[in-house]
């Protein structure tokens, strides 16, 4: 096979196993078919072929010219918001699904993903291995396979749970659903044995024990908010958020936070013509590389060329101001018009100056909307349905042909990192009832540094009481949700999994919560510029508004799993089985 460069499969298992450091000299793909003959097995290449073929199921910032539901614009919450479109993954004003679908490509290309792992794990337990090999292969599977398990127990919630490799006569084959909560327990046991097993530290584009750590606390975070406030099961919540913190804890100090926020975002694999490499950013616990030439992406082309959705009013007014204090308690000044700069574009400078620093650094200062297209130096004249111009992703650096341009994109995207773990920590120990002063500095208060916000004790999270508070928390949990939701936003559909395990998913109603529709504040805009923009009494751009009318989303409950698809319930019945479908649909 021909040698590729590693990023096609984000990191490699057999690095230090081989004594090869020349990752681009690597064969970063797996063999096309899965070799099942014993002693195959027993040879530590094949393996680590094998294991490395499961690194494109970590999508990053996708690849070439396909979209990816990941990072930007394609995910459902009340972060961003674009008009209604259909086809294309982009359709804001609407649920991820509107009817039940012939078939789910979650659920079929999960299932296919585990076939995949439990034939390596069936393999290198039977293989002739050494034991530190054998346990540090199987680790790296297992971590995979809970991974994929975690996937579907959140889309689906009770999931036919498959421990062998099946064949199409295996009775197992049509299996009826386990509960989710034996499916998560299963996924604990995983993450435990990787935890234990997989031998390396972080090099950043490797399988590692601290990256295992890492994405055991975010699923045992999601684990502990469900059992809690959909469950209502507080014993199975403590042992979970349990988990996540001390999962978290065992690596968030090995991560410090770098000191530009943005980076983590816009960077290069190698550091070149001004643009920093994220390999060299000590945040990064796991990340998705690309390069030129080799493998990129078109997550710059998106809001250099072709933007569609931007960030809503909502998410705008999430941000903190300067003193430390939200929009209804600030002392600072509150008023988020754009007003006409001296190069005829409309401006919110202003509004940014006073805010939160990570917000100045996810939008631009200028706003672009209807016929009011503005250009930044590597982009097309463009505009955003909510007005606001997403930065967060861009380099300026990136020469026009290639930011313009789809699937010429390359830099990098974080997988897990400091910030994220902090975060998981914070609001674990928090919801324990344990979070201290000293677990604030380490964590909340670093973030707050960061982005121009004074630190903050326990008790003073708690006094802020903001009025804004829509979810029946306390204030202290409140505002550690607040802090990561500015701090992820618009990274890898979080906010939409969080409203999931919090219980919040009414909060994307369209109905009884408009600000998640509206975008930036055009009350000081030219009647003539207004041309063909819906705006509010306010003067807030009216995202779901057309000429065809308003396109509302109304929730209801059933939109907290997906539908399984109906080919694959008729598949069961015409083989003499029962796969139930989820309330609702």
């Amino acid at each position: 096979m021909k040698k590729h460069i590693i990023f096609g499969a984000l990191a490699v298992a057999s690095i230090g196993l081989t004594g090869c450091n020349d990752l681009l000299e690597r064969d970063r793909y797996q063999p096309q078919t899965q070799v099942n003959q014993p002693a195959y097995w027993n040879e530590q290449n094949n393996v680590n072929l094998q294991l490395n073929g499961l690194y494109g199921y970590y999508t990053g910032y996708g690849n070439g010219a396909t979209w990816s539901t990941n990072f930007y614009n394609h995910g459902l919450s009340d972060d961003q918001t674009a008009f209604m479109q259909s086809g294309v993954g982009m359709a804001f004003a609407e649920w991820n699904f509107q009817v039940v679908p012939t078939s789910s490509s979650v659920w079929s290309s999960t299932y296919t993903a585990l076939r995949r792992i439990n034939t390596i794990i069936a393999g290198v337990e039977g293989s002739t291995l050494p034991e530190g090999i054998k346990n540090n292969a199987l680790g790296i599977a297992r971590l995979n396979r809970a991974y994929q398990y975690w996937d579907l127990v959140r889309c689906y919630g009770d999931v036919p749970l498959i421990e062998t490799v099946l064949n199409v006569d295996s009775e197992e084959m049509y299996a009826p659903r386990t509960n989710r909560n034996i499916v998560m327990d299963y996924v604990l046991a995983d993450l435990n044995f990787a935890v234990a097993n997989i031998i390396k530290e972080s090099s950043k584009i490797e399988w590692s024990n601290d990256m295992a750590q890492a994405m055991k606390a975010e699923i045992c975070l999601f684990e502990g908010a469900f059992a809690k406030y959909h469950q209502n099961d507080d014993a199975r919540a403590k042992q979970y958020f349990t988990e996540a913190a001390n999962a978290a804890a065992a690596v968030m100090n090995k991560y410090p936070l770098c000191e530009d926020y943005q980076s983590l975002y816009n960077s290069y694999y190698i550091a070149q013509d001004g643009i920093p490499s994220l390999t060299s950013n000590p945040e990064i616990i796991f990340m998705k590389g690309y390069a030129s030439g080799q493998l990129a992406n078109s997550l710059v082309p998106y809001i250099c060329n072709q933007m569609n959705g931007g960030i809503t009013k909502d998410a705008f007014d999430a941000y903190l101001f300067k003193d430390g204090m939200p929009l209804a308690k600030t002392t600072e000044n509150k008023d988020d018009a754009a007003v006409l700069d001296a190069d005829g574009n409309y401006s919110i400078a202003a509004a940014l100056a006073v805010r939160d620093e990570r917000l100045s650094k996810t939008v631009e200062e200028i706003v672009a909307f209807g016929a009011k297209q503005w250009a930044r130096p590597n982009a097309n004249a463009q505009t955003s349905i909510t007005g606001y111009m997403i930065k967060k992703f861009n380099n300026v650096n990136i020469p026009l042909s290639d930011a313009t341009t789809e699937g010429r994109g390359y830099t990098c995207a974080p997988i897990f990192w400091g910030a994220r773990v902090k975060l998981a920590y914070a609001e674990a120990k928090a919801e324990l009832g344990e979070l201290t002063d000293a677990d604030l500095n380490a964590t909340i208060n670093q973030i707050f540094q960061r982005a121009g916000l004074p630190t903050r004790t326990v008790a003073e999270l708690n006094a802020i009481n903001d009025p804004a508070n829509n979810m029946g928390v306390s204030s202290l949990l409140w505002e550690i949700r607040r802090c990561r939701r500015c701090e992820l936003i618009m990274d890898e559909n979080i906010r939409y999994w969080d409203l999931i395990r919090w219980h919040q998913l009414d909060k994307l109603d369209t109905r009884n919560y408009p600000n998640i529709m509206l975008g930036a504040n055009l009350s000081n805009v030219d009647e003539e510029d207004l041309a063909g923009v819906y705006v509010d009494a306010d003067g807030y751009i009216q995202s779901n508004v057309s000429n065809a009318g308003r396109k509302d989303r109304i929730f209801t409950e059933r939109e907290y799993l997906y539908p399984i698809g109906s080919g694959q319930i008729d598949l069961y019945k015409e083989h003499g089985y029962e796969l139930k479908q989820n309330p609702g649909w």
